[in-house]
C-alpha cells in the first residue's frame, strides 16, 4: 500500500500547484495562437511547448542539467542565439529599396521614438509607485517597441534576464499582431487623398552598393555606438554573404537551415522561463501594456515622420510607409500595401514600405546599442 501512496505521491496530478496549472494554460494559449490563428508560429509554437514542460511537476528539463536549462545557458545567457538570428536576418535582407530611397532611413528612426518613450514610461510608473522597475528592466522593456524579438530578446538576456519570458512573450506577441495593431493607428493619422498618394518608382541599385553599404553601416556604427557592434555586425555580415555571390552555399545556410534549428532552440530556451515565479507577477502585466504602448507609439511616429517629410520635400511620400519604420519585416510593410491598395488600386506600396522596414531593423539595433551603453 506505501508503494501505490509514493508512487501517486510522485505523479505530476499529485505535486501540480495552482499556479503551474495556470502557466500551463498560458502555454496551450501560445500554442493555441500559433497553430489556429497562425500569430508568430516560428516562435510562438517552440515557446509555448517550452512553457509547458516547464511547467509539468517532476520534470526537470527546464532546471539543473536539463535540456531546454542547457539551451537557455548556452543560447541566450551568451547572446548567441538572437545574434545568429541576426545572422540569418541579414542574409534575407535586401537592403535595394533603402538605397534607391535613402530618405526613408528616417522613417526607420523616427519609427524608434516607441522605444525611448516607453521607458521613461515606464520609470515614470516605477516613480509613481505603480511598478518597481529598475532602469535596466525599462530599456529591456522598452525595446519592446521595436517590434524586433530578437532585439527584444537579446537586450533583455543582456539587461534583465529575470524578465526575458515576459518581454520576449509580449514582443512577438504584438509582432503577431501587426495587421490588428497598426491599420487603426494608420488610419486615424493619414487622410483618405495621403493614403491615395502614388510613390515615383524606386531606381536600380547597383551591385557595388548593395556590398559596400554594409561595410560602411557597420563601420560607422560601431564608431560611435561599439555595443551596437554584436547585432549589427551579424546582420552586415548576413548581408554581405548574400550580395556578395561568392559564398552562395554559406548565405543560403544562414538563410534556411541555420536559422531554423536556432529559432526551435530559443523558442524552447524562452519557453523554459515562462514558469510562475518569474511570469505569474504584476509586472507582466505592466510589461504587456508598456509593450503595445511602446509599439503603438513607433507606429505613430513613422506615420508622423513621412507627413512632416512632405511638408519640405517636393516628392511626397505615403504616409502608410512611414508605419513600416517598424522592424517587423515584411508584415509591416505589407500592412501598409493594403491599405495603400485600399485607398488606391493602383497604389502599390510594397517596395517602397521595404525601405523603411528595413531600416526599421536597423534602428532598433542602434537603439539597443544606445540603451546598453547607456545602462548596461
Amino acid at each position: 500500500m506505501d508503494q501505490f501512496v509514493e508512487l501517486w505521491q510522485s505523479t505530476g496530478i499529485y505535486q501540480i500547484e495552482f499556479d503551474q496549472f495556470v502557466m500551463l494554460l498560458i502555454s496551450g494559449f501560445l500554442l493555441y495562437l500559433a497553430i489556429s490563428k497562425k500569430f508568430e508560429p516560428l516562435l510562438l509554437l517552440p515557446i509555448g511547448f517550452g512553457g509547458i514542460l516547464a511547467n509539468i511537476p517532476g520534470v526537470d528539463i527546464a532546471v539543473g542539467n536539463g535540456i531546454l536549462a542547457q539551451f537557455y545557458a548556452m543560447g541566450l545567457e551568451t547572446t548567441m542565439f538572437p545574434l545568429l538570428i541576426f545572422l540569418g536576418v541579414g542574409a534575407m535582407t535586401d537592403f535595394g529599396p533603402l538605397l534607391a530611397n535613402p530618405k526613408t532611413l528616417l522613417l526607420g528612426a523616427a519609427a524608434q521614438f516607441g522605444i525611448f518613450a516607453t521607458v521613461l514610461g515606464a520609470l515614470f510608473l516605477s516613480d509613481l509607485g505603480w511598478f518597481d522597475f529598475t532602469v535596466r528592466q525599462a530599456a529591456a522593456i522598452g525595446i519592446i517597441g521595436g517590434a524586433d524579438g530578437p532585439t527584444a530578446i537579446y537586450v533583455a538576456g543582456v539587461l534583465a534576464p529575470e524578465l526575458l519570458g515576459a518581454i520576449a512573450v509580449a514582443a512577438y506577441s504584438y509582432m503577431a499582431l501587426v495587421p490588428l495593431i497598426q491599420p487603426p493607428i494608420m488610419r486615424a493619422l493619414t487622410t483618405q487623398a495621403e493614403r491615395r498618394i502614388e510613390m515615383t518608382q524606386l531606381r536600380p541599385v547597383s551591385r557595388r552598393e548593395k556590398i559596400l553599404f554594409p561595410l560602411l553601416l557597420l563601420i560607422l556604427v560601431a564608431l560611435v555606438i561599439p555595443s551596437a557592434a554584436p547585432l549589427l555586425g551579424m546582420f552586415c555580415l548576413g548581408n554581405l554573404m548574400r550580395e556578395s555571390g561568392v559564398v552562395d552555399r554559406l548565405s543560403k545556410t544562414a538563410q534556411n537551415a541555420l536559422i531554423n534549428i536556432v529559432t526551435i532552440m530559443l523558442g524552447l530556451a524562452v519557453g523554459s522561463k515562462l514558469v510562475a515565479d518569474q511570469f505569474l507577477l504584476p509586472s507582466t502585466l505592466g510589461i504587456m501594456a508598456l509593450g503595445i504602448v511602446a509599439f503603438s507609439m513607433g507606429t505613430a511616429s513613422g506615420v508622423l515622420m513621412a507627413k512632416l517629410m512632405n511638408v519640405f520635400s517636393a516628392s511626397k511620400v505615403n504616409p502608410l510607409i512611414g508605419a513600416a519604420g517598424v522592424s517587423a519585416v515584411p508584415m509591416a510593410a505589407r500592412v501598409a500595401n493594403k491599405l495603400g491598395m485600399e485607398a488606391n488600386p493602383h497604389n502599390f506600396l510594397l517596395m517602397h514600405a521595404m525601405g523603411p522596414n528595413v531600416a526599421g531593423v536597423i534602428g532598433s539595433a542602434v537603439a539597443a546599442g544606445v540603451l546598453i551603453q547607456l545602462v548596461g
